[in-house]
């Protein structure tokens, strides 16, 4: 099972002092919008997304169908797969999608220690 690009997404308190932190740090901002309470940050292979009340603590974030660069895949397990495999083997899930569905969605678990890992899909899977 492929998990897709793997970031940190941080809640923040402070998006601009957050940003304005990892720009020290050697990040720079690739995505998101201070109007919309978000960024994306990269420093080498290392991402990380700044959030602003959109949700409480931090996550483990993967997105199938991105390569770690930003880059769509051709070929890479849906969202609905993973979350098939990962309830066969017996976890639960958080938030789950209708497996039935197609295109973009979401699912999130926690792991033994209560840390979210939240699995985004942005993308179709091409025809």
């Amino acid at each position: 099972m492929n998990l897709g690009a793997f970031s940190m997404s941080l809640s923040v308190k402070d998006l601009e002092k957050s940003v304005a932190f990892y720009k020290s740090l050697g990040f720079t901002q690739i995505a998101g919008s201070m109007d919309e309470n978000w960024a994306m940050m990269r420093n080498g292979k290392t991402a990380i997304g700044l959030f602003h009340g959109m949700f409480d603590g931090n996550m483990l974030t993967f997105n199938p169908g991105w390569a770690a660069e930003e880059e769509p895949v051709e070929d890479f397990t849906d969202v609905r797969a993973i979350q098939g495999m990962l309830e066969a083997s017996g976890l639960s899930m958080k938030q789950r999608t209708d497996p039935d569905g197609t295109g973009p969605a979401f699912i999130s678990l926690e792991d033994p220690d209560g840390n979210e890992v939240f699995i985004d899909q942005h993308l179709s899977q091409p025809d």
